[in-house]
């Protein structure tokens, strides 16, 4: 039986082990603070910045899947790089595949449209740390020492995407309840969306299958919607009348008021293009190689809005 070992315990790596532990799997999930174990699952206060503690924690396993991020943008330059460098050697040690939960900052802002094989040439910072991440894990495999392959996705919706998600608390809640909602960027502009079970079964999906290794794949994710038409989607699925009233919120407060208390959001100066034009995303490979489709939109928003109205009744 695999030995599945994931580092993070947010949305993606909590489904993930969800799905492994389902199928009587053994998993093992690393995160900071740890957390209380279930049946299949057990949890260990690990400090992914502590190469040795790292791989200690990784011994014995198959697979190991990244599904961190470090708590805000800020932080990824003195987080991501010992992180990654250490999770390499945990997998070349215990000859594992490593799954890397990636995304598609890596990509220029003049990308409009990104297929897995579109080069990673961003001028950011941010997707250049991601971009050297991916480089140094590819080099690596292709010297023979290590199997990598890395899942990327757009921004998250679904159940367990709170607040720092663009369809996450600030969206949904105010929806759901009737009410109207403000957005970042152009409401109008085309986006891709991934879902996070869509995201978490392809991970698991590359995680065991020998075909995937080397290379990177893209999340299968439904064809793309404007900020507006999620929200008009998310209105009519919770049963309101009516298209949403969205307006949106000028980058200048959202960079320079809202980020002077949230840092995170400062580093949104430098992804702002994802939001003010067209952001499409192909995943017709990984369907195409895998079988996997995605979910529909409307399936999607309708358990997400569920798992919302659940979340509050327990609140």
């Amino acid at each position: 039986m695999p030995n599945h070992v994931i580092l993070g315990k947010g949305q993606v790596g909590s489904t993930v082990a969800a799905i492994l532990a389902s199928r009587g799997e053994q998993v093992r999930v690393l995160s900071r603070s740890g957390g209380i174990d279930r049946p299949g699952i057990r949890h260990l206060a690990v400090d992914a910045g502590d190469r040795d503690a790292l791989l200690a924690a990784c011994r014995g396993a198959d697979v190991i899947y990244n599904c961190a991020n470090p708590s805000g943008y800020h932080r990824w330059a003195a987080e991501w790089p010992p992180v990654a460098a250490a999770l390499l050697d945990a997998a070349e040690a215990e000859q594992a595949g490593l799954v890397i939960t990636g995304n598609l900052y890596g990509y220029a802002p003049d990308r409009r449209y990104m297929t897995a094989d579109t080069p990673l040439d961003t001028a950011g910072a941010k997707g250049a740390i991601r971009a050297r991440m991916w480089d140094e894990a590819v080099a690596r495999h292709r010297a023979g020492r290590v199997r990598v392959t890395e899942v990327r996705a757009s921004d998250y919706f679904g159940p367990g995407a709170l607040a720092n998600a663009m369809i996450g608390e600030r969206f949904m809640r105010p929806l759901i309840e009737g009410r109207s909602v403000s957005v970042f960027g152009d409401p109008d502009a085309p986006h891709s969306f991934s879902y996070i079970p869509d995201v978490a079964r392809a991970l698991v999906r590359v995680g065991g299958d020998d075909r995937s290794w080397g290379r990177a794949w893209h999340v299968p994710t439904a064809p793309p919607r404007s900020s507006r038409q999620m929200a008009d989607a998310v209105r009519r699925l919770a049963g309101h009348d009516g298209p949403a009233k969205v307006s949106r919120v000028p980058w200048w407060f959202v960079i320079g008021v809202m980020g002077a208390f949230r840092p995170h959001l400062r580093g949104m100066a430098e992804t702002r293009h994802q939001w003010d034009a067209p952001y499409v995303m192909d995943s017709s490979d990984f369907t195409g190689t895998f079988g996997d489709e995605p979910t529909g939109t409307d399936e999607a928003l309708t358990e997400t809005i569920r798992w919302w109205r659940e979340r509050a009744a327990g609140a």
